[in-house]
């Protein structure tokens, strides 16, 4: 079973100390301001965030929550841990004064959407339509483009296997004091990383109590790693 819980307004839920509020401050027409609580746009704010709910949840971090800035998922095997867990975060937030947006919330599901990837008793996958979106993505003119494509395929590089050698072509063309040559090197690159999204394996979802192993890979130009566990049948990556 799983929940998630999205924080209003997150990192307005943070107070400044009166004594650094100053450091906010900004001028307009109507006068001069500072801010009471914690702005979006702060060169520290998100890691500032992320501290504060690491601290808050730290004795149910990968136990049964994940907390990755505003978005909480809460995971469990079966219903009756599920509840006292999900009564456990609650009471976490209520005790801490943390506000939850119920419009974003999602309670008891047996599959929901989390941070790009869909999620389901039998594993994580990447959202359909982001794959469909790199798809459709044309090819690159310039590095700028390169860039915003590999960002949105790397954010599922766990999902490929040896991802590094296939986008190897790709990645050197993000050097900027070099001419910007899109040749069939990287247009393979480019073709690969697509078929490759379109075949991704579905990770698992880690069972503490299954074999596990680690299986590294290297070579001159990249190396990697995969977390893999035994069903009784096969090995397969867990996430």
């Amino acid at each position: 079973y799983f929940s998630k819980l999205d924080l209003k307004s997150g990192y307005h839920q943070i107070s400044i100390q009166p004594n650094d509020r100053y450091k906010t401050a900004f001028k307009t027409r109507y006068g001069h301001f500072e801010w009471v609580v914690m702005p979006f746009g702060l060169t520290n704010a998100p890691t500032t965030f992320q501290a504060a709910m690491t601290n808050e949840f730290r004795a149910m971090l990968d136990r049964f929550v994940l907390v990755y800035l505003d978005d909480i998922l809460v995971y469990s095997r079966s219903l009756e841990d599920h509840l006292g867990h999900l009564r456990g975060v609650l009471e976490t937030l209520r005790r801490t004064k943390y506000k939850a947006n119920r419009d974003k919330c999602e309670f008891v599901r047996q599959e929901l959407e989390y941070m790009g990837h869909f999620v389901t008793p039998e594993g994580i996958s990447p959202l359909s339509h982001k794959i469909q979106a790199v798809q459709e993505w044309s090819e690159p003119r310039n590095v700028t483009d390169v860039r915003s494509f590999l960002g949105l395929a790397g954010y599922y590089q766990r999902f490929i296997k040896g991802y590094s050698k296939i986008a190897a072509h790709l990645n050197k063309l993000q050097c900027e004091d070099r001419p910007f040559d899109f040749g069939e090197e990287a247009r393979g690159s480019f073709f690969a990383l697509k078929a490759a999204l379109l075949s991704t394996e579905v990770l698992r979802i880690y069972d503490p109590l299954l074999p596990t192993r680690v299986t590294t890979d290297a070579s001159g130009y990249g190396i990697g790693a995969v977390l893999e566990q035994h069903d009784g049948v096969d090995w397969h990556p867990v996430d």
